[in-house]
């Protein structure tokens, strides 16, 4: 109960508040991808690495300035590569973030021809090529070599990796406060020991 400095009670007003929660595919993932961010952040700032979120080309048709500098309309330029990229420990770093609500499978579909092949010129060149999946369903997420997927991927007879060979084939990243996800942790074991 609230009282005003004179005593008299403040009744609020009675309202029915109800929360909805918008999804969409093209958000699937963001909390994903918002636990990267923060994780990148923080490795960054203790010099750790260099990896950031690789922007998605657009460009800006038109644009209102009535009220401020706001985009009516836009496309993508061309198609974007991975989601992060850059330095940790001398070498050059590319990898996806992927997620999926399945319990049992990674759709492979969730992958793009185009993604693939920009990988596959990364290890080419030398560099470190992964993914990071998260199964919501489970709460994990692990680090796979893009060569395994790659080769899931080109091989063309499954349509997805079930859960229990990305659990075997690949490394769970340990969740945290700060880093939120420690995946520089499983870089490690799977590129460095």
């Amino acid at each position: 109960m609230i009282k005003y400095p004179n005593g008299k009670e403040y009744k609020l007003p009675r309202t029915k508040i109800t929360l909805t929660k918008k999804s969409s595919l093209a958000n699937r993932g963001m909390n994903l991808e918002d636990d990267i961010n923060m994780s990148n952040e923080f490795y960054n700032e203790q010099k750790r690495c260099l990896i950031y979120k690789r922007p998605t080309p657009i460009n800006i048709v038109k644009v209102d300035y009535t009220h401020g500098a706001h985009i009516i309309d836009a496309h993508f330029e061309k198609q974007s590569t991975t989601d992060y990229n850059g330095i940790y420990k001398g070498k050059y770093i590319d990898f996806e973030a992927k997620n999926t609500k399945s319990k049992t499978s990674f759709p492979l579909a969730n992958i793009h021809k185009h993604q693939i092949e920009h990988l596959k010129n990364v290890i080419l060149q030398g560099g470190i090529a992964f993914f990071i999946i998260e199964f919501q369903y489970y709460d994990q997420c692990f680090l796979l070599d893009a060569r395994y997927i790659i080769d899931q991927f080109e091989n063309g007879e499954k349509k997805s990796i079930s859960y229990e060979q990305i659990v075997k084939k690949g490394i769970e990243i340990e969740k945290s406060f700060n880093p939120r996800l420690k995946y520089l942790d499983a870089v490690d074991k799977m590129y460095f020991i």
